[in-house]
């Protein structure tokens, strides 16, 4: 009964979260931080900050990737899927009606803005609260700098985890008295190595497997599932990243027109939960319900593979004390690598008016003095979305 319940925790929390996170993978990492670490104490900061981590070096979706983590962390393999089907519902779900009803209506979505404002300001204050807790000494901050730095003047998609092995070698250089791996509570996990090696060897033989099949047996949906599953499995650094490769697979090959995969990567935008939910839109627009079931289900896949996959073995190298420096390093890269992404693209593509700074700074006094709760800050940011931006 006890299991049950947490089950159903965990899919209810990740739901609300599925409704509630705006603004992409770096804005839900920071409602993440919110409701699993400061609000639910599932797991501790540092704990999250090598979730997080991993998360950068795997390919796929990282705030989806952290959150069936957590999932694991708490319920076991089932506990991870049910976090993601609840963060991930949703915006599949608002997508997939939409691929239906766009070509019979306009849709008028400038009070998103509201929304989008209300990310810069989790964000900001998700780095502020991390920072506290990791950089505590000297060392700690010149690597969270020189990861910020590093982020915003190489612009690459391995950008991040290059930025995260050096200071993975700057922390086991500087960091070698860290006590960070001592406070870890991530005392046991619920799967065993073998298990995590058949699932890596699931991830491989799907990859390899997929094309060959597809190219045997032709078939709409077995084609999609592979389009899908690559595109998952091969593109480093979220959402944003796999559009030119969902654009060569299905605009250039004619199954969806340039102006439906524009509309539908907008709504992207505006929706709450996983931008790889773009997935679901071209699958209803291509097949249908099916479709959008099988693209979702194929570009979430590996994500799901490989972080339960990688996680044994990840949380058992932290463990040891000699390793200690460089995670508290690597730890230290997460804060940079986060406010990179907040200075680029968060406030680049966000902050646009005088405006848009006091509001912003409204919704952080509600966050730090009033400790508001982030869905009832997202419905203040609709409100003040239709009546300044409409």
């Amino acid at each position: 009964m006890e299991s049950l319940r947490t089950l159903w925790e965990i899919f209810f929390v990740a739901l609300k979260l599925g409704c509630t996170s705006f603004g992409g993978p770096t804005a839900h990492l920071g409602y993440f931080q919110q409701e699993y670490v400061q609000k639910r104490k599932w797991l501790s900061t540092h704990d999250y900050g090598q979730l997080v981590m991993l998360s950068q070096f795997l390919p796929g979706p990282a705030s989806s990737q952290v959150g069936m983590g957590v999932g694991l962390l708490r319920g076991g393999v089932l506990g991870s899927f049910l976090s993601f089907l609840g963060f991930t519902l949703p915006s599949m779900l608002i997508l997939i009606l939409f691929a239906y009803f766009s070509i019979y209506t306009e849709l008028k979505m400038d009070w998103i803005h509201g929304l989008k404002l209300v990310a810069v300001a989790i964000v900001a204050h998700a780095i502020f609260d991390m920072s506290k807790k990791i950089l505590s000494t000297k060392w700690h901050w010149s690597i969270a700098l020189l990861t910020l730095i590093t982020v915003l003047t190489w612009i690459h998609p391995f950008a991040q985890i290059a930025a995260i092995l050096i200071a993975a070698f700057l922390g086991f250089q500087l960091l070698k008295n860290s006590d960070e791996g001592n406070t870890s509570t991530l005392v046991h996990i619920p799967i065993s190595k073998t298990t995590g090696i058949v699932l890596l060897a699931l991830f491989f033989i799907l990859l390899l497997g997929l094309p060959i099949i597809s190219a045997l047996w032709q078939h709409e949906w077995i084609a999609m599932m592979e389009k899908f599953y690559l595109a998952g499995a091969l593109v480093f650094g979220g959402g944003h990243v796999v559009l030119p490769l969902l654009e060569t697979q299905f605009v250039q090959s004619g199954q969806i027109g340039t102006s439906d995969f524009l509309a539908g990567y907008g709504m992207t935008q505006a929706v709450p939960g996983p931008l790889f939910t773009f997935a679901a839109y071209i699958g209803m627009v291509i097949a249908g319900v099916p479709g959008a079931i099988i693209a979702t289900f194929a570009i979430f896949l590996p994500a799901f593979l490989l972080v339960i996959g990688a996680l044994p073995f990840w949380i058992s190298l932290s463990r040891i004390a000699r390793l200690r420096g460089a995670m508290a390093g690597a730890n230290a890269a997460v804060v940079g690598i986060l406010a990179a992404a907040f200075i680029h693209p968060i406030v680049t593509q966000t902050i646009l008016s005088t405006l848009d700074i006091f509001i912003v700074v409204v919704f952080l006094w509600c966050l730090i003095r009033r400790n508001m709760q982030p869905y009832l800050l997202v419905l203040l940011g609709i409100v003040v979305g239709i009546i300044c931006y409409t």
